[in-house]
Parts: structure tokens; C-alpha cells; sequence
């Protein structure tokens, strides 16, 4: 999976609301999965197969595992679960380095803390936004409290209650523009009410963030 590539550790962890067995249900269940994880495209199905599924291996206690090395791990009891992400690497740490697997655990992991406090209900359905702006107009477009998920990463609720998802590429404190994406996540919308969020979104986005592009569930990945 790392192509012969020397890999840095991570330690990325979440407490939920929801018992271990309900958390591990979340994470091994692709129907459940499909309600938290990443963002809709045209192929998040085969990629949630692909990662849960094809690729992991499980393992007692509660315990998924790759060829990598990494892991993800759930403890806890009948009330309440932490959930982690680990990756064990041989290379130094160092916290100014970019490193998309990490940075994509704290968003998943964020979405997952939501989906299991909140309990929405219906189908999930998201806007996914990237493009390069600086992290402040990516924040600015939220009047919410955002809530750090580590340096680069950051979750709010917007006052219609779809939960917000900003991750850069560089510190939320940079000054900089870079690489930015934002995941706005829904939950029971029918195909008016969603559109009319995914163009409010887009329209906000478009000013701000060079090379704007806008993925829903009828589009490819960016960079596809």
C-alpha cells in the first residue's frame, strides 16, 4: 500500500457518545459507513468496499488493520467508545509536513463523531468544495463555533445543521492560500431542498478559492 515508501506515525482519536459495539457496528457495516464516511462521488461505494472490506483485515478485540501497518482500534463499554487511528511508521514525525492519510482520518473521524451525537436521520448526502484559498475564507463562510480536529483540520454545524468539514494543507493559522476542501454533509433532503444547498454552497465558494470545483454524488472525484 506505501509503495516502499517510509512512512511518519499518526495517533488520531475520537470520543463518541455511542457504546463499543455500536461504534464498531459503524465501521464494519458498509451501509452505516456510507452514512459518515468522505464524500459523496460517483465511486464512494467502491471505495468504502474497497478500504472496510477488500483491503482490511479484522481482528479481536475490536480491531481493523492493513498492510501498511495502520490500524483503527475501538475501546470503551455499553455507554460510551473511543475510536483511533494509528499508523506505527519508522520515519521521523514532523508536524509541518503534510500528510493526506492523517488529515483524512480527522476529517472521517469527525464526520463519524457527528453521525453517532447527532443521529440524523435520512439519506447523507454531501457537497464536496475544493480549491485553493487561504483557511480564514474558508472558515469565514461558517458563523458557527469551529472545533479544531488537529492543526489543519476543522468542524462546525452551520445554523441549518449540516455538519461542515474544512481541511487544508497547511495550519489553520497560516496566512496562506493552499489546497483547501470543505465537506458539507446533509441528512434527509429530497433533490430540491438538496440542490438548492449545493448551489448556495458553490456560490460561496466560487469567489474565494482558485480553481473552485464542486463534487456531488453525479460527479467524479476531483482530479479524476
Amino acid at each position: 500500500m506505501n509503495g516502499g515508501r517510509v512512512l511518519e506515525p499518526y495517533e488520531v482519536e475520537v470520543a463518541l457518545p455511542a457504546g463499543r459495539d455500536e461504534a464498531w457496528d459503524a465501521l464494519t457495516q458498509p451501509a452505516v459507513i456510507r452514512q459518515w464516511f468522505g464524500w459523496d462521488y460517483d465511486g464512494l461505494d467502491a471505495e468504502i468496499e474497497h478500504i472496510f472490506v477488500t483491503e482490511a483485515t479484522l481482528a479481536a478485540p475490536e480491531q481493523m488493520s492493513w498492510a501498511d501497518g495502520s490500524y483503527l482500534e475501538v475501546t470503551g463499554d455499553d455507554d460510551r467508545s473511543v475510536v483511533r487511528a494509528v499508523r506505527d511508521g519508522s520515519a521521523p514525525a514532523d508536524p509541518e509536513r503534510y500528510d493526506a492519510v492523517e488529515q483524512g482520518w480527522r476529517t472521517f473521524l469527525a464526520q463519524l463523531r457527528f453521525y453517532l451525537e447527532q443521529r440524523p436521520t435520512g439519506r447523507r448526502r454531501t457537497v464536496y468544495l475544493t480549491g485553493e484559498t487561504t483557511p480564514r475564507q474558508a472558515l469565514g463562510m461558517v458563523d458557527a463555533a469551529w472545533a479544531h480536529a488537529g492543526r489543519r483540520v476543522a468542524t462546525a454545524v452551520d445554523p441549518d445543521g449540516h455538519l461542515v468539514v474544512v481541511a487544508c494543507h497547511v495550519p489553520l493559522t497560516a496566512r496562506v492560500a493552499a489546497h483547501t476542501e470543505v465537506t458539507v454533509s446533509t441528512y434527509g433532503l429530497d433533490d430540491l431542498a438538496f440542490a438548492a444547498v449545493r448551489d448556495d454552497w458553490a456560490k460561496r465558494w466560487a469567489p474565494l478559492a482558485d480553481g473552485a470545483e464542486v463534487t456531488d454524488a453525479d460527479t467524479p472525484a476531483p482530479g479524476a
